[in-house]
């Protein structure tokens, strides 16, 4: 049996650091705190086995109790150290979400190292808003995403707000937070 602790411990220290200690989401601190974010680590390199893994988290976390399971982290330090084929993969997450019928009802946001957007140029900070210490999937509850933003003034600010705080922060700040590589 594999050793997960190190893996769940920097993708803690990645939500304690820059998650929720630069507001990056304003509304992951509520279900941090209340211990509702499941963590699962895949060791495998094997996409379709993923995605098996996938379904299975997606009908679990539709199926529990949102106060004792709001969200999932879906962890995968193994596979697809690549950006582009990380972001073929998460293509291919999107069907199951669609196939298992849970479309509208859980969605699902994406992490990697290497994230980059399209439309920033590379280097840009940027694309740290949606670079983690791993791959990973973040399934969320459609409902709970609603109820957070409809609570919070300017929910529509905070991507900008996020790539203004990065961008002021730089590389060295972002190496300080020892929450995620460099890339």
């Amino acid at each position: 049996m594999p050793d997960h602790a190190p893996v769940l411990e920097q993708t803690r220290r990645w939500l304690e650091r820059a998650v929720i200690g630069l507001n990056l989401c304003p509304f992951a601190k509520a279900v941090y705190a209340k211990n509702q974010v499941h963590h699962v680590v895949y060791d495998g390199k094997d996409a379709a086995e993923y995605l098996a893994l996938l379904g299975v988290q997606l009908a679990e976390l539709e199926a529990c109790d949102p106060q004792q399971r709001d969200t999932t982290l879906l962890i995968a330090p193994q596979l697809c150290p690549e950006f582009l084929d990380f972001n073929v993969l998460l293509t291919r997450a999107q069907r199951v979400l669609r196939k298992a019928r849970l479309d509208g009802v859980l969605q699902i946001a994406s992490f990697h190292p290497a994230y980059e957007f399209a439309d920033a140029a590379p280097g840009d900070m940027a694309h740290y808003t949606n670079r983690a210490p791993f791959p990973m999937l973040h399934l969320l509850r459609e409902d709970s995403v609603a109820r957070a933003v409809a609570a919070y003034p300017q929910a529509e600010a905070i991507y900008g707000r996020n790539i203004a705080t990065l961008r002021a922060m730089g590389p060295a700040g972002w190496q300080a937070l020892d929450c995620g590589p460099l890339a």
